[in-house]
């Protein structure tokens, strides 16, 4: 097995771990406001999320930027129970291109702090080596792919129940938020930087 594909299997793993389920919460709760038709706003979406966490991943994968992983840990589904909460206060079901836009911005920033929460396990495996461009662009490869199948099944997902089943869109909508805001905010309360 080749590097690039060992790395690439890790950001996959990353993501795509029901013991990490905290990224998977995220991209449920991106994912909630869309429709399946909405499907390509929600690929940008979660590329945006996926850039800022390769910034701050490399940032402090490198060295460059140092926070307190107690921090990072407490601020990561306080990220999700934001996105899962916003989504739920929303004022209509539509989502605008303005609503979309903004959506973008808070992706990539709530990026910036996964990604710092990934760091040390990744440095632990990339040992001594100077040059880590290929490690990291391989990790960050999968953790999009992995980003990909999670929103095809929430597209699937809403698509039957939206389409097939007769559920508002509203409805969805609270119904995923409400789940995943609840979740997060167990997450939030069980946090050891307390």
């Amino acid at each position: 097995m080749s590097e690039f594909s060992l790395f690439f299997g890790l950001g996959m793993e990353h993501i795509l771990d029901i013991n990490g389920y905290d990224h998977i919460l995220f991209v449920i709760a991106l994912c909630a406001i869309y429709s399946a038709q909405q499907w390509k706003n929600v690929l940008v979406l979660v590329t945006a999320f996926t850039l800022g966490h390769s910034l701050t991943l490399a940032l402090s994968t490198l060295d460059i930027i140092k926070v307190d992983s107690g921090l990072v840990e407490f601020l990561i589904p306080i990220t999700i129970f934001v996105t899962a909460a916003a989504n739920i206060y929303k004022k209509d079901a539509e989502v605008s291109n303005k609503s979309v836009k903004l959506n973008y911005w808070f992706a990539a920033f709530f990026g910036l702090i996964h990604g710092m929460g990934f760091s040390n396990y990744l440095k632990s495996l990339l040992g001594k080596d100077e040059s880590i461009v290929t490690q990291l662009l391989a990790f960050n490869l999968g953790l999009e792919v992995g980003q990909i199948v999670i929103v095809l099944a929430v597209m699937v997902a809403a698509f039957l129940f939206m389409s097939l089943g007769s559920v508002k869109k509203r409805d969805w909508i609270l119904v995923i938020s409400s789940a995943v805001a609840g979740i997060s905010l167990t997450m939030i309360i069980e946090s050891k930087f307390w």
